[in-house]
């Protein structure tokens, strides 16, 4: 049966509704928004416009995964978010930490992080008990590789179908370990070790993942597959970012993770407005 509430912590999340999650990269590094907010006054106050601007979740991140990125020690990536999670939960804001370290997971949570958004699906020695031990909701991505080398002839086989059996299986360990089927998402990974080609499939196919009963999320946001199909810069692709966000939950897609959230909120409010195909 299909999920409709995402349980995150203290909160359960209707999915009835597409959801829009903001994202705040507390890095020098992020393809598009690196070292905007590196100061923590200036990511506070960016999570705070975002949240007025009807974000749902705020996506916290203190490692840069854009293609060719090196990792950070777990101490330098804490020093990042804890204080931006610990504002931010104090607010109310129903807060996601942006990480694969399960030691950066447990105290993100234990500061008042909601929601653990692993680009490696918990792939790490512990993440999925570290997660299990908490009641944080959880989104599982799919990833190829490592943000390093992700990107290096990625080939597949049938992309759909590799991503969707990838992501109900770890689904499926998840919830042998503890983790509350409700508690969890599902991401292509959009960008994270696939081609454009690879990209497009995953979009189209989208109703195949949902068809798991795993709400999906999709992040296309500025990245560079829409840079591909408009030849536009990443600070030009906010049109093309809009028409991912409404096609991807056109095709079933729940929830959409973003950079600019008023523009998309605004989007998706004419579309339902006018009988877009969303609920």
């Amino acid at each position: 049966m299909p999920v409709t509430h995402w349980a995150c912590g203290r909160t359960r999340l209707d999915l009835t509704l597409p959801r829009v999650m903001g994202v705040v990269n507390v890095t020098p590094d992020s393809f598009f928004d690196g070292g905007h907010h590196f100061d923590p006054e200036r990511a506070l106050d960016h999570a705070r416009r975002l949240r007025a601007e009807g974000a749902d979740i705020i996506d916290v991140g203190g490692e840069s995964t854009r293609p060719g990125a090196t990792p950070v020690p777990p101490d330098v990536e804490l020093a990042r978010v804890l204080p931006l999670v610990a504002a931010l939960a104090e607010e109310g804001a129903l807060v996601s930490i942006d990480t694969t370290k399960p030691e950066v997971m447990r105290e993100a949570v234990a500061a008042g992080a909601a929601i653990v958004n692993d680009v490696r699906a918990l792939c790490a020695a512990d993440a999925v008990a570290t997660v299990a031990r908490t009641g944080a909701g959880v989104c599982l991505m799919h990833m190829r590789g490592e943000p390093r080398t992700m990107q290096e002839d990625p080939v597949y086989g049938d992309v759909v179908r590799t991503v969707r059996d990838f992501l109900t299986a770890r689904a499926a360990e998840c919830e042998a370990a503890g983790i509350a089927r409700e508690r969890i998402v599902i991401d292509p990974g959009i960008g994270f070790g696939k081609t454009v080609a690879h990209n497009l499939a995953l979009l189209r196919a989208l109703g195949d993942l949902a068809a798991t009963g795993y709400p999906v999320l999709v992040g296309v946001s500025r990245k560079s597959t829409l840079g591909a199909l408009t030849g536009q810069p990443p600070a030009d692709r906010l049109p093309a970012s809009i028409a991912g966000a409404l096609a991807a939950i056109a095709r079933g897609a729940r929830l959409v993770r973003v950079h600019d959230v008023r523009a998309t909120v605004d989007a998706l409010q004419v579309w339902r407005a006018v009988g877009g195909s969303v609920t």
